[in-house]
């Protein structure tokens, strides 16, 4: 994939099933002026999901799809994926931010929006894909967690790595109070990794992300625990 050719504003769609939580770092961004683009349009499968709300609030284009009517279709994630694009493309959506989507994006979205899609998932992968990442890291004992900015291919939390940021895993850490130090840390890469897309910096090659531009001076180690 070649760069974006930054002419205008990037046109974002966002796919978000709860808090939205990541969606709000991404609104605040966009209002502090630190992420060049707009929110064309913001989707939800869940009718109450929280980030439909926070999308009323600031005056942004919601949708609620539900997912119930395709369930009788042979190919019912497909068909409601070919409904959600019809949406994306109905609003010029450039590129896709999953945030706290959790609906599994079938290739009708990655065929139409190849590597466009973004998602964050909270693990520095490819340690820890799926679900229940933060019980698995405190379970693993290891020492050293954190997120991950990717795109999203065919494969559960496969895609190539855009952005990751470390954080410690501490002696009493619970899964609770891990995912709150990750939940941080999220929403801050996010709409960096937003902004380099949108300014024409990533360009994907095989399994590597290039960014153009990124300073190759190395940062001191995170040790955890320290020494």
């Amino acid at each position: 994939m070649s760069a974006r050719a930054p002419t205008s504003k990037l046109r974002l769609g966002v796919l978000a099933s709860g808090r939205g939580t990541n969606l709000q770092a991404i609104i605040d961004a966009i209002e502090a002026g630190t992420l060049d683009a707009l929110i064309a349009v913001v989707i939800s499968n869940k009718k109450e999901a929280q980030a439909l709300e926070r999308a009323r609030r600031h005056k942004l284009t919601g949708v609620f799809l539900d997912s119930k009517p395709f369930a009788h279709e042979a190919n019912s994630r497909e068909a409601y994926d070919r409904a959600i694009l019809d949406v994306l493309q109905k609003h010029d959506v450039e590129l896709i931010a999953l945030a706290g989507y959790m609906r599994i994006v079938t290739p009708v979205l990655i065929g139409a929006y190849p590597n466009r899609i973004m998602n964050i998932h909270p693990s520095l992968l490819p340690a820890f894909p799926g679900l229940e990442v933060q019980e698995k890291a405190v379970d693993w004992g290891v020492k050293i967690a954190g997120c991950t900015v990717h795109f999203v291919t065919e494969g559960v939390d496969e895609g190539p790595i855009i952005i990751q940021a470390a954080v410690p895993v501490l002696q009493g850490d619970t899964a609770d109070t891990l995912s709150a130090r990750i939940l941080t840390q999220e929403h801050r890469i996010y709409p960096r990794a937003i902004q380099l897309y949108a300014e024409g910096r990533l360009r994907v090659e095989g399994r590597r992300v290039l960014v153009a531009g990124a300073s190759e001076s190395p940062a001191g180690p995170l040790i955890s625990p320290s020494l």
